[in-house]
């Protein structure tokens, strides 16, 4: 096995933990877990980057030499008196210069300790006596220091301890501090706001100093900046040793607003507290392997049967995982390693490293099963093309032999999907379904939303409709949908090898991450790197790149792994200033870019496809007929309309505005979330009177699901899901009327389409049953009919999505039309329209212009 940097060599006497820069040459597609290093594992402040952004101007001034607003902001936050605080580049500069300004004849020092305090101790030729602290567990004992104390003594330790997270009550220190005032106590609180936020026992007597690290509970190590609280004279002493501008502007400006940041303050008490334990049991089902007690955010690890700190380091590295060895901790050797508390995925990830390595846990019968690969694709707005590329990847995964599934936590959109079991899901996994040559299962997007107003929406769980929700309803249900969406998506993972996921929207609409459960959330949940998707055809992608990653939390930048330009048409090698500028800002590459795709019959995700443009009116030519769809506010599973446009000889518009209808050969009236609604604005519009004067010109009219209600007489609502006054009348095109049902229908269809013969099938996603004596269009297996037309067929209407899907039919549709305007049917010469097949040239096309191989090394896989 290979030894990464000297990682053969034991630990040097002043190693400390957190020196990643020295793993940071090793070839490797996942960041090296740091977990020597004893940081926040909520990760820095989320208002971090923004207030750096901020300020980054007053680089261009000297920083502030008294450190004004940090001392205020401390004073005011340790309710100690200002005058006592003493800012400097890390409590570390401060510890160095304590020996310089105490005149006392020996030290005491518990030990284990933090390393520094001996090698400061000696460089300033103090004299040392240890006191062990091994019988009691390595907690720091009053009694014990009060044994040794003769007076005129320096004693110095910290609380809680490093290693061993052992913590003294402050009452404890305040004791011993009073009984032996001829003793000076320097008391390194670096750890202390994990357990106590903002106390300390600085300025409570005149013989104790604290040294205070700000940068280990607000995770900005980097930054250097905290402080001692010194009582007089010390405080004066210290200040004239200390260099004028010894804290940086930023880091003062970010340390100010820490301390006044209660709600981290109190997350971070709560959350580490939970892993810490959470980490603790689970190493403590290793042999070989005991988790010391802790009140801090690490753990002190003692080893026994064999294992040895050296031999685990080293063993760990190769998994990408840095422990602190504790061969320099005097008392301690090469039986201990120590292990910060990080994120809960961050810790499994540690917890299987060492199954691998040492195999175990002894409690359980058999190795965990491998857990699938996951890797996610968002956006930098909705519509940048994250869905198809998740169905390409889906694509290239299944030619590859990966049994892949895709997953989006949440869907908001009107096209829907019936599954076998009678579930509702978006028709975007649909298709990536299909890619991954699955049947499609609601578990794939557990949560879908319908909107049905500007601010409402049916909310539909594990394929079933729970109830309409405006956005204040939803986000107090938020918790109940994330059980669902977990729940989900673990019964996937365990289940393929594979999950593609897909987010929504942008990570970077910061109006809507704090109720965020399909993107960074789920991202961090499923342990997935990010790839962020630019449409580059509407403008700003580099600028959306940049600017996303500049709003994203420290945790969400790091899950970010690289982008992907969409839609580009035009020379490639034009972009190469912009992907470099990219690179150099984000630390992040164009893994790859891909052109504007318009000739593949794939179905879109969404209504945002067709507002963009997706289905362009290109004209109708002397061979084509013309399809008008009305455009309706809500209108849903306009995919219904996709083969029917990918037909060569067929011209598709869509038409909100009655002055455009013209003559077409047909006006289809597709499906809709609220068809009260899109009743009245067809009326409001001018559109409904159009549609008539359509209909007594000759003219031929469809109706699919929502839009064969609208062609009855009336829709009775007595439930009132659709209306305020229980009714509203249809266009009155067909002899039927509509009752809303309480109950949504929910069923896949085959059959026969009656008066050609022909094949069909689709399903039902629809609220009411619709009557009247009409003859029936459709004929499904078992015998029930459904829809209807007039005598002599101009007008018909039928519940079922996905009705021109069948080639056969569609085709026999099309040529009706075509006989009607004067032209030759085209038969079996029409084109056939093939998901599957674009699928798999989507695939080819995305491997040819994406670095799959990349890809590939992020999931772990082998190609």
């Amino acid at each position: 096995m290979a030894v990464l940097n000297g990682a053969d060599l034991p630990i040097g006497r002043h190693e400390h933990g957190g020196n990643i820069h020295r793993h940071r040459n090793q070839e490797r597609d996942q960041p090296m877990l740091d977990f020597s290093a004893n940081l926040n594992p909520l990760g820095p402040p989320a208002w971090l980057r923004s207030a750096i952004n901020c300020h980054l101007q007053l680089l261009g001034h000297y920083p502030d030499p008294d450190c004004t607003e940090l001392v205020r902001a401390v004073s005011n936050r340790y309710r100690v008196d200002r005058e006592l605080i003493v800012p400097g580049n890390g409590s570390t500069e401060l510890l160095h210069l304590v020996p310089r300004i105490v005149s006392v004849r020996r030290a005491l020092l518990p030990v284990p300790c933090y390393i520094d305090y001996i090698d400061v101790l000696e460089k300033n030729s103090i004299e040392v006596e240890f006191i062990d602290t091994a019988a009691d567990g390595y907690r720091v004992s009053p009694g014990q220091i009060a044994a040794k104390i003769q007076g005129n003594d320096l004693v110095v330790f910290g609380n809680p301890v490093n290693p061993s997270g052992a913590f003294l009550e402050d009452q404890a220190i305040m004791d011993l501090a009073q009984k032996h005032p001829d003793t000076l106590f320097v008391i390194d609180e670096a750890f202390h706001d994990f357990i106590e936020p903002f106390t300390t026992v600085g300025g409570t007597l005149a013989n104790i100093i604290t040294l205070n690290s700000l940068t280990k509970f607000f995770s900005i190590p980097g930054l250097r900046v905290g402080f001692g609280i010194f009582p007089e004279p010390y405080c004066l002493k210290i200040r004239e040793l200390l260099p004028q501008w010894s804290v940086n502007t930023l880091a003062q400006i970010i340390a100010a607003r820490a301390v006044n940041d209660q709600a981290y303050a109190a997350d971070t008490k709560s959350l580490c507290a939970m892993l810490r334990e959470q980490l603790r049991g689970a190493l403590g089902g290793f042999e070989g392997i005991e988790a010391l007690d802790s009140h801090a955010n690490y753990l002190l690890l003692r080893l026994s049967g064999g294992l040895s700190g050296q031999w685990l380091y080293q063993e760990l590295l190769q998994e990408g995982i840095i422990i602190r060895r504790c061969g320099n901790y005097r008392g301690l050797g090469d039986a201990y390693v120590r292990v910060a508390v990080r994120t809960e995925t961050e810790n499994r990830r540690l917890v299987e490293a060492l199954r691998k390595v040492i195999g175990g846990p002894a409690n359980r019968s058999q190795r965990q099963k491998k857990r699938a690969a996951a890797i996610m694709f968002q956006g930098t707005s909705s519509n940048a093309g994250k869905s198809i590329l998740s169905a390409a990847l889906c694509r290239i995964l299944y030619q590859d032999g990966y049994k892949v599934c895709p997953f989006k936590a949440q869907n908001m959109s009107l096209n829907s999907h019936v599954t076998v079991d009678g579930g509702e899901m978006g028709r975007a996994q649909v298709v990536q379904a299909q890619a991954a040559k699955l049947e499609p299962d609601w578990r794939m997007n557990p949560i879908l939303l319908k909107p049905n107003s500007d601010t409402g929406s049916q909310v539909i769980v594990n394929g079933r409709p729970v109830r309409n929700m405006d956005v204040r309803q939803y986000h107090a249900f938020k918790d109940e949908a994330w059980k669902a969406v977990v729940a989900s998506f673990d019964e996937l993972r365990d289940a393929y090898e594979v999950i593609v996921m897909e987010g929504a929207g942008s990570p970077g609409e910061v109006n809507l991450k704090s109720h965020d459960i399909v993107n960074m959330k789920m991202a961090r949940y499923a342990g997935a790197p990010v790839l962020l998707v630019g449409d580059i055809d509407r403008g700003g992608v580099y600028a959306a790149f940049a600017g996303i990653m500049d709003v994203l939390e420290e945790w969400e930048r790091e899950l970010i792994a690289g982008f992907i330009v969409n839609k580009f048409r035009g020379d490639e090698s034009l972009l190469a200033d912009a992907h470099r500028f990219i690179r150099e800002h984000t630390g992040r590459d164009v893994l790859g870019v891909v052109p504007y795709i318009s000739d593949m019959s794939i179905p879109q995700e969404d209504s945002v496809s067709l507002r963009e443009g997706f289905y362009r009116d290109r004209g109708t030519g002397a061979d084509q007929v013309e399809i008008v769809v009305v455009d309706i506010p809500h209108i849903a599973n306009f995919t219904d309309i996709d083969p029917l446009y990918f037909e060569p000889d067929v011209n598709i518009r869509f038409v909100s505005d009655p002055s455009l209808f013209g003559r077409p050969d047909c006006v289809i009236i597709p499906g809709s979330k609220n068809v009260a609604g899109d009743l009245r604005f067809l009326s409001d519009r001018g559109c409904d009177r159009a549609i008539i004067d359509y209909y007594r010109a000759g003219g031929t009219i469809v109706g699919i699901c929502g839009g064969y209600q609208m062609l009855g007489k009336l829709i009775a609502d007595p439930y009132r899901i659709e209306t305020s006054d229980g009714s509203i009348r249809g266009l009155g095109l067909l002899a039927v009327d509509t009752v809303m049902a309480r109950d949504k229908t929910l069923i896949k269809r085959r059959g026969t389409h009656i008066e050609s013969g022909r094949q069909i099938v689709g399903y039902e996603i629809h609220h009411g049953k619709t009557v009247g004596s009409l003859t029936p269009v459709l004929e499904f297996e078992g015998g029930e009919t459904c829809g209807c037309r007039n005598d002599d067929g101009s007008v018909w209407g039928a519940y079922l999505h996905g009705i021109f899907d069948e080639d056969t039919f569609r085709r026999w549709f099309v040529d009706g039309l075509r006989r009607t305007k004067g032209l030759a049917p085209l038969g079996e010469s029409g084109t056939t329209y093939n998901v599957d097949r674009s699928l798999d040239e989507l695939a080819d096309l995305v491997r040819s212009r994406v670095d799959i191989g990349r890809i590939y090394r992020l999931l772990n896989l082998e190609r």
